[in-house]
């Protein structure tokens, strides 16, 4: 099956704006989020999550879809119980979504503009790098690996590695920890609500490149620049002089 892609959000003036002006802290490691901000997932996982919405009787919407991006699979599960009450068949329709994700994974998976060159620099000037992500295993693994990416990291944390997933700082603590470098000294970079909240919480120097939802009042009030893309990043990171 050929992996399809849909119209990306629109980006506004000021994140262009910023993407031209960032300036960077040093930092001795580098944490990345997987969908939506290594790999372009999201449009795809959004088309699906409306098919099988629609399969099973339900009407996804915007709203609802926006605040699934990044969270957890026990969030989304409560996001969707709210959504459309204790009828929902959470359990069926993840199962549809996974099993279509894979299926159209098989031909490899698109990675975000800048991603290969950013991580290969870093690793590359021996600077550490990790995935961050509210994926379990199986799909963060099979994901990575077939966008080529899985071998780029030293360590991947996924949902089944700990206690707290995103917006709860853990997985970003557990990344930095398994790298041996403290959070202050981390770099994250994050699509979504959930994940800039928890890599902030975690005190790291946070980055969010929108994919699907674009930054509120709430991730401007917590001082996180917002960037275009990582290859805005990679140039802010290591100018060419």
């Amino acid at each position: 099956m050929v992996w399809r892609m849909t119209q990306s959000a629109p980006i506004d003036v000021e994140m262009t704006l910023l993407s031209d002006t960032l300036r960077l802290r040093p930092f001795q490691a580098a944490i990345f989020d997987m969908d939506g901000t290594l790999l372009d997932t999201e449009a795809v996982f959004r088309e699906i999550v409306y098919d099988v919405c629609g399969e099973l009787g339900f009407e996804m919407t915007d709203a609802v879809h926006h605040s699934m991006v990044g969270s957890s699979h026990e969030r989304t599960n409560q996001l969707l119980i709210e959504a459309y009450g204790v009828a929902f068949p959470y359990s069926l329709f993840d199962e549809k979504c996974r099993v279509t994700m894979r299926e159209r994974s098989h031909g490899g998976v698109p990675v975000k503009p800048g991603a290969v060159e950013f991580v290969t620099e870093l690793r590359n000037r021996g600077i550490p790098t990790a995935v961050a992500t509210s994926s379990r295993n199986p799909h963060a693994a099979h994901h990575l690996g077939a966008a080529g990416l899985l071998d780029l990291f030293e360590t991947v944390v996924t949902r089944d590695d700990v206690v707290n997933p995103k917006p709860h700082p853990e997985p970003y603590l557990m990344a930095a920890k398994r790298l041996g470098v403290e959070p202050s000294a981390c770099l994250a970079l994050e699509d979504s609500h959930t994940g800039v909240r928890a890599a902030h919480a975690a005190g790291m120097q946070t980055i969010m490149v929108p994919d699907i939802v674009l930054a509120n009042d709430e991730i401007h009030a917590l001082g996180v620049s917002v960037v275009e893309s990582l290859v805005h990043v990679h140039r802010a990171a290591f100018p060419r002089g």
